[in-house]
C-alpha cells in the first residue's frame, strides 16, 4: 500500500535547475515510489548565511510504498549521488536537499527524521510550491494548508515561469 508525500527540494550549486531536474529524475527510477508531480521552480535567498547564491526550489508529490526511513536513506543516497556533502554548517550552500515534507497523514518524530518538517509552517519557499501540488491539503494535525498560507507570505520568493511538470 502506497502513502501519498511530499518531498521539498533545494539546491544553490552546481546549476540548481539542472540538480532538481536530476533529482526528480533519479526519485523517478526509484523502486517502490511513484512521482506523480513536480511544482514550479522558485528562487529565493538563502536562509542563514546571506554570503551564498540565492536558492532554487520545488516541490515534489510521489506515492511511496517505502518506510518513511527507508525513503529518507533512498533521498539521502540521491543527494550524495549529485555532490552533497553533509557538514556541520546549517543552511550552508549545497548541491542538492531533499527533505521529507509530508508523508501521508503521518505524525513522525525520531531522531533522524521529523514529519511535518521542521519550520515548513513558516517558509513560504515551501508552502507556496505545496499548494500548488494540492491546494486543499490539510495537514497531519488537522489544519488546511491554506491556514498556514495565509499566516506566511510569499515574500522572498519568485517562481519560474512555466516550469511545472506532471509524471502521471
Amino acid at each position: 500500500m502506497s502513502e501519498r508525500c511530499f518531498i521539498g527540494l533545494g539546491s544553490n550549486l552546481a546549476d540548481p535547475v539542472a540538480q532538481i531536474e536530476s533529482a526528480c529524475e533519479a526519485l523517478s527510477r526509484l523502486s517502490g515510489v511513484r512521482l506523480r508531480a513536480r511544482s514550479s521552480l522558485y528562487t529565493s535567498a538563502p536562509l542563514g548565511p546571506q554570503d551564498q547564491p540565492s536558492y532554487t526550489n520545488a516541490v515534489v508529490m510521489l506515492d511511496s510504498q517505502l518506510q518513511p526511513e527507508a525513503l529518507l536513506d533512498a533521498l539521502q543516497a540521491i543527494e550524495q549521488q549529485q555532490g552533497r556533502v553533509r557538514k556541520a554548517e546549517r543552511w550552508g550552500p549545497r548541491t542538492l536537499d531533499l527533505d521529507i515534507l509530508l508523508y501521508g497523514n503521518r505524525v513522525i518524530d525520531t531522531p533522524r527524521l521529523q514529519v511535518p518538517h521542521y519550520h515548513m509552517h513558516a517558509r513560504p519557499f515551501v508552502l507556496y510550491p505545496l499548494a500548488e501540488l494540492d491546494a486543499h491539503l490539510v495537514m497531519p494535525d488537522g489544519r488546511p494548508l491554506r491556514d498556514w498560507l495565509q499566516a506566511c507570505p510569499m515574500q522572498g520568493i519568485e517562481p519560474i515561469a512555466d516550469s511545472a511538470k506532471t509524471y502521471c
